[in-house]
């Protein structure tokens, strides 16, 4: 499981669960997940990105869970989840199989939410539009900054022209195995360059530095491999709820034309906000912007239910 390094104090350090537990994925994975907000409100479900944890949307949880139920896990290997123990439970199914195991412990039966998701969040999300307990749960999708094919060889992360070696290049920054060490000034220097706007501000960096630096390194390289082989175009067009799509124009990782192609192949588009100068961490970039437009969503898609969260029975390991 990743170190807790994120911040403790401000608007971006994660607030308390008003419950707490632990879902068991199909291979038995086990995932920690978080319940914030007041039963019977309406359900918004998040999904954060590679290297993430449920504390990168601590901006997100303390806004919404004032009037809604808000539920965030970490995905395997991050924040408190276990790391699967062999290369086999890294894939776009798992990740299916954890969002549909999330949805079915924290939803009543033919309960509804928003679902939000961040770079690999998203990639879950259409990795998971077939499944029947998607369908049956999902109401409206939000997908932030992430993309659904050629990741690597798209990317911007490395200057160059478009072509077989700045492919290769970002293949190797990507995938690195080197751990990435403390956060020290070069490493925020390095993080903001790759994955965020030109003009964050250093405690917006700062909070992404902690916690993508809190993921371990054996979990961020198997991802990676993941990542490289992106093939969810068919999940794109699968995903037949109203979704919306919002990205940064200066994303370097997931950048803003694949954005734009997923939003021009989704069956029940809700069209693309582009938000100028923003990166890749737009939770935590343009806070506002995020959680304005999932309450837009709910109250479009997702009204109030008498549903109540199962199985949540205060706080387990």
């Amino acid at each position: 499981m990743s170190r807790l390094t994120h911040v403790t104090s401000g608007p971006f350090a994660p607030p308390p669960a008003a419950g707490e537990l632990t879902v068991v994925s199909a291979d038995g994975a086990r995932l920690h997940a978080e319940v914030h907000g007041p039963e019977g409100a309406p359900a918004v479900v998040l999904v954060h990105g590679w290297t993430c944890s449920t504390a990168f949307w601590a901006a997100q949880i303390r806004d919404l869970a004032v009037d809604h139920r808000v539920i965030a896990y970490d995905q395997r290997g991050h924040g408190r989840s276990a790391a699967p123990d062999g290369v086999e439970g890294y894939s776009t199914t798992a990740l299916a199989d954890d969002l549909e195991a999330v949805l079915a412990a924290t939803l009543a039966p033919g309960e509804q939410a928003v679902l939000v998701g961040h770079s690999m969040g998203g990639m879950t999300i259409m990795a998971a539009s077939t499944r029947p307990g998607f369908r049956e749960h999902a109401a409206a999708v939000l997908l932030c900054s992430t993309g659904s094919s050629r990741l690597v060889a798209e990317s911007l992360v490395v200057p160059l022209r478009a072509g077989w070696l700045r492919t290769r290049l970002t293949r190797s920054v990507l995938g690195a195995k080197a751990p990435l060490g403390p956060v020290t000034p070069m490493a925020r220097k390095l993080l903001k360059y790759a994955t965020m706007g030109p003009g964050s501000a250093p405690e917006r960096v700062e909070v992404c530095a902690r916690i993508v630096h809190g993921c371990p390194r054996v979990v961020r390289y198997r991802w990676s491999h993941v990542l490289d082989e992106l093939a969810l175009d068919a999940g794109v067009l699968e995903l037949t709820v109203p979704t919306a799509v919002i990205a940064g124009t200066a994303d370097r990782m997931t950048p803003v034309a694949g954005a734009r192609r997923i939003a021009g192949m989704l069956p029940d588009s809700l069209g693309i906000t582009e938000l100028p100068g923003l990166g890749h961490m737009t939770p935590v970039e343009a806070p506002e912007a995020i959680t304005d437009k999932i309450r837009d969503l709910v109250k479009r898609y997702a009204g109030a239910g008498e549903q109540r969260v199962q199985g949540l029975e205060g706080s387990s390991a």
